[in-house]
Order: structure tokens, then sequence, then C-alpha cells
């Protein structure tokens, strides 16, 4: 990763959703399958693989999209439209879930996430678009709601571990904190 032109936010991982197994196939009124999932303290992220005990962890169709970021800000936005919620962020099926993090300027972007010590390194590859089965797990209408704001596919670039709390995200791109809802406090700073 380029270490030029970086900027650091303070940012927080709220969740790390590791599920072995599918949940949301078939129709929804039949309800989701039951896979067990983790809301894990920690997620050990391997290079080229994504993490380790997922889903998509080594799959070959999904090396580009292993690991999927979401913001929650953008799940109570939803939640508020559709006078609905407060939304379980783990029904979104998405690995890391994050508090201050505008996850849109990163599609395309070499980025990284360092919490507990440790830095994991990320490509973001594409949006990750939500599937119908958000309107039977959240509230009618939350697929079409979660369009543009579903969070972001990303390949694993680097090996490290996430924990849960305060992380920083280090960023080739500036940025905007007000859309973030990033506190002034956190704002970000440019590495030298």
């Amino acid at each position: 990763m380029d270490m030029s032109a970086k900027y650091r936010y303070g940012v927080e991982i709220l969740h790390l959703l590791v599920s072995p197994g599918h949940a949301y196939f078939g129709r929804a009124r039949d309800g989701a399958a039951d896979v067990p999932t983790f809301d894990a303290g920690s997620a050990e992220v391997v290079a080229g693989k994504g993490i380790v005990g997922d889903r998509f962890f080594g799959k070959a169709a999904h090396m580009d999209a292993a690991v999927t970021l979401f913001a929650v800000e953008a799940l109570e936005a939803m939640a508020g439209e559709l006078g609905a919620g407060p939304f379980d962020p783990l029904a979104t099926r998405r690995n890391v879930i994050l508090r201050g993090a505008h996850l849109a300027p990163l599609l395309n972007q070499d980025f990284a996430l360092e919490s507990g010590g440790s830095r994991a390194e990320f490509h973001g590859g594409r949006p990750a678009h939500p599937c119908a089965w958000m309107n039977a797990v959240l509230a009618p209408g939350a697929h079409a709601s979660m369009r543009g704001r579903g969070g972001i596919r990303c390949r694993a670039l680097s090996s490290g571990t996430l924990h849960r709390g305060p992380a920083v995200l280090v960023s080739p791109v500036p940025l905007d904190p007000e859309q973030a809802g990033v506190p002034t406090l956190l704002r970000p700073s440019r590495l030298p």
C-alpha cells in the first residue's frame, strides 16, 4: 500500500460478523436458514482469502469481495426513513459494521483498518448491493432504502486482526467527516 497522501480517521468497529454459511437464500416466507453467526470480539483477516471462519473465506469466486464493510449510520437513517427500528446491524450480514466511516470514497481504493494494535489492508472493490431479504429481516421497504448505501465489498490485501472497539481508518482520499457522522474531535489528520 502506497503510504503517500494518507488520511487517518477515528472510527469504531461495532460488530464483526463471522458466519460459516449463507442464511438468506430461497424464499423469504420460508425463513432464514439456521446458520450459526458469531459477533466476534476479533476477526482474523488473511491476505487474498478474507476472514477466517466466514462463508466467503478462500472462495475463488469471492476473492475480490470476501470482506464486507457497512456504516451503521446508513442503517440508522434507513430505520428513521421507514419509521421502523432500531434495526439489528447483524441482520445485514455484513462482516464489519463501522461507526464514523464514509465508505463510498473507498471504492477502487486501497485502505487500512487499524485496531487493537493490528492492521489489515483492503481494496474497496464494489458496492455491496442489498438483497430482497432485507424486506423480510429488517422492514418492508428496506431493500429499496438500502440501495446505494449497502456498504462495500473488499479484497484483503494483508493479513491482520480486526478488533471491536476504537479503530483508525487509513485512507488515500479525504473523506467528508460531516457525511460520515464523525465528531469534530475525530476529524481526519493528514499523515506526514
